[in-house]
């Protein structure tokens, strides 16, 4: 009797709800960080894929309703890897008029006869990839640059750079680049993977797969994204709990002595003796 008093949201409802969420958390982090600014030109990373898709998506929509006025261009960069197919973006975008310019620079060849075959080409993609697109963004007055990565992304990278390189560090929500000249943003920062897996699917977008990274196993990127899921499975919510430690940090309760002054008001450390001073800053030798 129960079962048949049950109400379930029609999909179209559904969805609705899914997109205000998604437009809900990217005006929030555009907001908490500060990220688009009066007068902006904001650079949008479309890369084919469902992330940056949904990006554009919702940066689109927020624009009709923003307090402040800022330009959108979506700019995709043409790797040249063999059977991409160069219509898809143009066609979307050109249906949806949004302004946009293509970069064709061939990363392909120059990560495929450097990288050994087999081997991860995820970091010097990246770096080639990064490198086309601040220097457009440099050439044509873009004042931010965004990208499509997530809360999960931001995730997986604290725990790479936790595991694999003993740093506490992951993405920012917003970046200034080295050289000062770039401001990085992430409006996705807030939302999870599967909604926007969702949000992309309802939305039909044209996803174009990427056949030069996409399909190398192993990765360790893609093994912490497992033990993340596992840990989501069994007590859900430590995701979100994880992501906000990142927002609450305190220095004097890690160890790293250039962002906390230690020794104020200590003896120096030089006043110890050599042995001593070499167990301290290596307990385990």
């Amino acid at each position: 009797m129960s079962a048949q008093l049950e109400i379930s949201c029609p999909p179209a409802a559904e969805a609705g709800k899914l997109a205000r969420r998604l437009r809900r958390q990217v005006g929030q982090a555009i907001g908490d960080f500060g990220m688009i600014e009066d007068g902006d030109k904001v650079m949008v990373c479309l890369s084919g894929g469902k992330d940056s898709y949904t990006l554009l998506d919702l940066l689109l929509q927020l624009q009709a309703k923003a307090p402040v006025r800022f330009e959108l261009i979506a700019v995709n960069l043409d790797q040249k890897q063999p059977g991409f197919p160069e219509h898809v973006l143009p066609d979307y975008l050109t249906a949806r008029g949004v302004p946009f310019h293509v970069i064709e620079q061939d990363t392909y060849s120059t990560v495929t006869r450097v990288i050994p075959a087999g081997k991860t080409m995820c970091s010097l993609c990246s770096r080639l990839r990064r490198g086309a697109l601040y220097t457009w963004a440099a050439a044509n007055g873009i004042t931010k640059i965004a990208l499509g990565h997530h809360r999960d992304d931001i995730l997986a990278t604290f725990f790479l750079n936790l595991f694999y390189q003993a740093q506490l560090k992951a993405m920012p929500p917003k970046l200034r680049s080295d050289d000062g000249h770039h401001v990085v943003i992430r409006p996705l920062a807030y939302c999870r993977e599967s909604d926007i897996a969702e949000y992309a699917a309802q939305r039909q977008f044209p996803i174009i797969p990427c056949n030069l990274c996409g399909s190398q196993d192993n990765l360790q990127r893609q093994a912490v994204r497992h033990m993340l899921a596992a840990w989501e499975q069994q007590q859900p919510g430590r995701s979100e709990n994880i992501f906000r430690a990142l927002a609450h940090v305190s220095p004097s309760h890690l160890a790293d002595r250039q962002l906390f002054d230690f020794a104020l008001g200590a003896s120096s450390a030089a006043a110890w003796p050599a042995d001593a001073a070499d167990e301290t800053a290596n307990p385990q030798a």
